[in-house]
């Protein structure tokens, strides 16, 4: 009798909402009843800790940087973003996610293991006539052609940031650090998100003009973000030759 020794390839997602150390008042409708409160030069244990057991990692931001803030460093409230009424110093998310990107980058770079590291740039939403809270929607049945749509501002910003950071980093020696650039290639496709069935039969004893919250900025599966996938598969294969 012979036996032989399969190989596992493990496939983990960790979720952290600023991927630095957090306390947020949201529930999963995005109701806050508090501000949130961010420490700036504290990545989060929640990925630390597991860093070590991988031998390639994904890592992203995104839009949670959008939301009200209050900001710490060294444990010391620095200040803040869109904190009204707080009587503290309004830094903007930009400050925020340039610090934070750099303290997770700073992080990887640093640690003594060295996985094959993919830095995803972020990903724009689509909502129209409106935002995910009043009443804005996504039902395209088709990506945009190049030129129809243009990046918002907020986005654009969001991504010069992610590209500034990673090249600055990029360089040091010891890390495989690689970019995938997928925010253009997203920005084509709002055919990708849920839209209104966010939920199980949305309209289900409702009538068919009720409004209905849309979630225009997570994807579907199947869906755009399979390309995403094809594309880090390819960079692994390189890598691996």
């Amino acid at each position: 009798m012979v036996f032989s020794l399969l190989s596992l390839h493990l496939v983990s997602v960790v979720w952290s909402h600023y991927l630095m150390k957090a306390v947020t008042f949201e529930d999963n409708n995005g109701v806050s009843t508090g501000i949130n409160r961010l420490h700036l030069d504290e990545p989060d244990t929640l990925w630390t800790r597991q860093y070590e057991n991988f031998d390639y990692v994904v890592v992203a931001g995104e839009k949670w940087f959008l939301k009200s803030a209050l900001y710490f460093e060294n444990n010391t409230l620095v200040g803040c973003h869109y904190c009204l009424d707080t009587n503290t110093t309004e830094l903007g998310f930009e400050y925020a996610y340039r610090k934070a990107l750099n303290s997770t980058l700073t992080f990887m770079t640093g640690s003594k293991h060295k996985p094959v590291v993919v830095f995803r740039t972020m990903a724009p939403d689509h909502f129209e006539k409106g935002e995910w809270n009043t009443g804005g929607y996504c039902n395209r049945t088709r990506p945009f052609k190049t030129g129809e749509i243009e990046i918002k501002d907020v986005d654009d910003i969001m991504h010069r940031i992610e590209l500034e950071e990673f090249e600055r980093l990029k360089a040091i020696n010891g890390i495989s650090l690689k970019l995938l650039d997928a925010t253009y290639l997203s920005l084509l496709r709002p055919d990708g998100h849920p839209g209104a069935y966010r939920q199980f039969q949305p309209f289900a004893g409702k009538d068919k003009n009720s409004k209905i919250q849309h979630d225009c900025l997570h994807w579907c599966l199947p869906g755009p973000i399979d390309s995403w996938n094809d594309l880090i598969l390819e960079m692994f294969v390189k890598d691996s030759n």
